[in-house]
C-alpha cells in the first residue's frame, strides 16, 4: 500500500486488484485523513505531556494491529 502524508493509497482487494469505485475511494481516503488527524493530534497531546515518542508510537501502533476483522469468513 503505497502512502505518504500528501498521497492517498493505491486500495486493493484481497485477490491484489485494485479498488476502482471512486465513491468507495473517496470514502477510504476521507477515513483514512480523518484518522491520520485524529492519530496527529492524540500524539502530540502525548508529546507535550512528556510521554515517551516511541512508546506512543507502539502503542498506535498495537491499537492498529489489535483491530479486530468482523467481516472474516470461518473454514
Amino acid at each position: 500500500m503505497k502512502h505518504s502524508d500528501d498521497a492517498s493509497p493505491i486500495w486493493h482487494r484481497p485477490d491484489g486488484s485494485p479498488v476502482t469505485c471512486k465513491e468507495k475511494i473517496k470514502v477510504l481516503n476521507e477515513n483514512l485523513g480523518e484518522i491520520r488527524q485524529m492519530t496527529q493530534d492524540a500524539f502530540e497531546d502525548a508529546l507535550l505531556m512528556g510521554c515517551d515518542e516511541r512508546q506512543v508510537r507502539e502503542v498506535l501502533a498495537a491499537l492498529m494491529a489489535g483491530l479486530a476483522n468482523p467481516y472474516r469468513k470461518s473454514d
